[in-house]
């Protein structure tokens, strides 16, 4: 079964389930990508931080579908926190990947402390009217930060990809990316510790025949979240990607939803960041 999309603020369709490729090295990755394309992905999640950029383009360039039919995000770090630093940042991530353009470039962080995230945003809005990206995002922003963002330019990010799993459910800024209108990607969707072993998930699992993955990446979709769950072994990319035909009910929703541990089980980006 193909992976929907869901349509973002600017106009691009973004697959509601990528590949997360941290921390892969660049052999790794490019392998990962040719296989999750087999697997029927076309959404892949990388960082200048990761270190496996040239690895993730040189799967894209390989896996022989054309380019405008895969989702590509890459994301930069605070040194490049200005208008032109970001298009600086565009253009390295661009020539280590060997791709013309990404789909969509994410401010990884948004270091409060520096205090010039929205320099950075306007610097992919630059990249966005001139066609260089198709989307523009944030990641681990906060309510505070985004408001901010929207306060100062008067525009909005297509998507704020942020820790979010059954463990940590970030209610305040789910709501806060909704009422705005931005999706909310998840990072470590299913990677908490202990999460895929809790007794309230395995318990949904046998109900329906289903592995503890399976269930928790339907979680994730069924809130409207995106979820981006890292492996290298195809045959997990494959499990991951079966979770379209079937649904949870609103008691197992529930469940699933009061095992949240509370913001402080998070990251906190006003305290870390790179």
């Amino acid at each position: 079964m193909p992976i929907p999309t869901v349509q973002l603020i600017h106009g691009a369709e973004l697959p509601v389930l990528g590949l997360g490729t941290y921390p892969m090295d660049d052999t790794q990755a490019a392998a990962a990508v040719r296989a999750a394309v087999e697997c029927g992905y076309r959404h892949f999640d990388t960082a200048e931080n990761y270190r496996n950029e040239r690895g993730v383009g040189q799967g894209v360039r390989d896996c022989g579908l054309p380019r405008e039919e895969l989702f590509v995000t890459t994301k930069f770090n605070r040194e490049w926190h200005s208008v032109d630093g970001v298009r600086q940042a565009w253009r390295a991530s661009t020539e280590r990947m060997g791709l013309e353009y990404v789909d969509l470039l994410l401010i990884h962080w948004p270091n409060p402390d520096q205090g010039t995230y929205v320099d950075a945003f306007r610097g992919l809005l630059a990249l966005l009217a001139d066609g260089s990206v198709r989307a523009i995002g944030t990641s681990n922003f906060k309510p505070t930060h985004l408001q901010r963002i929207v306060d100062e330019t008067g525009e909005v990010p297509d998507v704020n990809q942020i820790q979010l799993s059954p463990y940590t459910t970030r209610d305040a800024s789910r709501a806060a990316n909704t009422a705005a209108g931005t999706v909310t990607e998840s990072w470590s969707p299913i990677k908490a510790k202990g999460l895929l072993e809790d007794p309230a998930i395995t318990g949904i699992a046998e109900q329906l025949g289903r592995t503890p993955a399976q269930v928790v990446l339907r979680w994730h979709v069924q809130l409207g979240l995106v979820p981006i769950p890292k492996t290298s072994h195809p045959d997990r990319m494959a499990e991951n990607a079966a979770i379209f035909d079937f649904t949870l009910d609103d008691a197992q929703m529930a469940s699933l939803s009061a095992l949240d541990k509370g913001e402080q089980a998070a990251a906190d980006s006003d305290e870390f960041g790179h």
